[in-house]
Formats: structure tokens, C-alpha cells, sequence
């Protein structure tokens, strides 16, 4: 896997009176997991479709490694996106070119296998948000942007949900760039949290995660961490 650096000067919609994004610089280190986390409306969204190459209309650069492109991408969005009709793995075989091998391990460790010929109207939100999660990875990205991804789901399905996805990036490690507004959910997640300002998007702070993957079962120790991030970082206090 190769670093990624990512330099945008700047990011104006031709109907807004100030630029979304201005002077962003993040470097995306080979397999690491990072959750963005700012306010709503801050350009979070614009930074992973330009990421995505969905969105060319900006000033600046992406390096992966020392080429100028956009890095092979997978896209999970808020929304699953799922084709209602095909079933679960004919909507991830879709985005294959090659084998589809890996596709029955990628459903044994998200839980999936017994759902694998499922149509998407019979699935729950939870279990939808997997399949595309899986989709995913089935490309072997050589970025995973995950976009709000468990939004709207309750706690304890957002925490089944979250614990299989570690699980899968831990089998199959990925540079992953996770949006999120819950401080809690990207303690859980994250090697590295970037918190951003409101438009024009800046980077207002980097925080390294200190808490081992084990320690994290623990809402406690994710808690208290949080509660020592806040306190020792008031500046972030009001992009939650």
C-alpha cells in the first residue's frame, strides 16, 4: 500500500460567497484507520468526493505515492445503495472485474453468509450497511471512504456494526478515512482522529488514539478518554 497526500487550496461552489475548503493538507498513511470529525456542514462530504474523483472542480493535488491521481477507491455511502433487485451477493459481485472468491469470505466474517441470496427489502438497516460495507472491500481499495456510514442505526446494532468492520480491516487492512459526528464512535475506530472547522474546512487538530484495540470494548475506557480529550483540547468542543 502506498502513502497518500492530499493538498487542496481550494474548493468553491460557483453559488456559495466563501470557499468550502481552504488550504487542506492531510497525509494518509499506508493501512491507517482515520475518522474525520467537524461540524455539520463543514465540507466533509465535498472532501470525499474529491478524494473519489467524483468532484474535479477544485484547486490542488492528490500524490499517491509520487503520482499525481486519485487512488483506487471504495465508497461507502449513508445511504447502502443497494440494487433491490439483485440479491446480497450479486449487488457486491457487481463491482468485481475479477474472481469472486473473495466475496464468501468477506460474508463469513460480516455475519452474511446465511443472507447471500437475500434481496435487499428483506434485509434490516444494519444488515444493508454491511453488505455495502462489503461491496467495499471487495475492490481492495487502496483508499476505503466511509461516509456517515452508520448513521441513524441504534446503539447496540451501530456497535455489532462497527466491531465486524474492525474485525474485517484487522483481516484485511485498508487506509480507511471515516466520517463521523459521534466523538465516541470514531475513539472506537480510530489510529488517528482529524477534527475540522467549519467552511472553508481547515484542519483544527491531529489526536493520535492511545487505547489498544482490546481496551476498546470497554465504554469506559473509551469515555474516559473522551473526557481527557475534551478537556485537553477545548478548542474541539465546538465542532461536535
Amino acid at each position: 500500500m502506498t502513502d497518500i497526500q492530499i493538498n487542496i487550496k481550494n474548493k468553491t461552489y460557483p453559488t456559495a460567497a466563501k470557499p468550502t475548503i481552504a488550504n487542506l493538507k492531510l497525509s494518509l498513511n499506508s493501512e491507517e484507520f482515520i475518522c474525520l470529525v467537524g461540524p455539520s456542514g463543514c465540507g466533509k462530504t465535498t472532501l470525499l468526493n474529491i478524494i473519489a474523483g467524483l468532484d474535479n472542480d477544485y484547486d490542488g493535488e492528490i500524490l499517491v505515492g509520487q503520482q499525481h491521481t486519485h487512488p483506487k477507491i471504495g465508497y461507502v455511502f449513508q445511504n447502502p445503495r443497494l440494487l433491490p433487485w439483485r440479491t446480497v451477493r450479486e449487488n457486491i459481485e457487481l463491482v468485481l472485474d475479477g474472481p469472486v472468491d473473495v466475496v464468501d469470505a468477506l460474508l463469513e466474517v460480516m455475519q452474511l453468509a446465511q443472507s447471500q441470496h437475500a434481496y435487499p427489502e428483506r434485509l434490516s438497516l444494519g444488515m444493508s450497511r454491511r453488505v455495502s460495507i462489503i461491496r467495499a472491500f471487495a475492490v481492495d481499495p487502496e483508499v476505503l471512504l466511509m461516509d456517515e456510514p452508520f448513521v441513524s442505526l441504534d446503539a447496540p446494532t451501530a456497535r455489532q456494526v462497527r466491531e465486524l468492520l474492525v474485525k474485517l480491516w484487522q483481516q484485511r487492512p485498508h487506509t480507511v478515512l471515516f466520517v463521523t459526528h459521534d466523538l465516541r464512535e470514531a475513539i472506537a475506530l480510530a489510529d488517528r482522529l482529524i477534527f475540522l472547522s467549519a467552511a472553508p474546512m481547515q484542519v483544527v487538530s491531529e489526536i493520535v488514539v492511545p487505547i489498544s484495540r482490546s481496551e476498546r470494548h470497554s465504554e469506559l475506557a473509551i469515555e474516559s478518554f473522551r473526557q481527557q480529550l475534551l478537556q485537553n483540547h477545548p478548542e474541539i468542543k465546538q465542532l461536535l
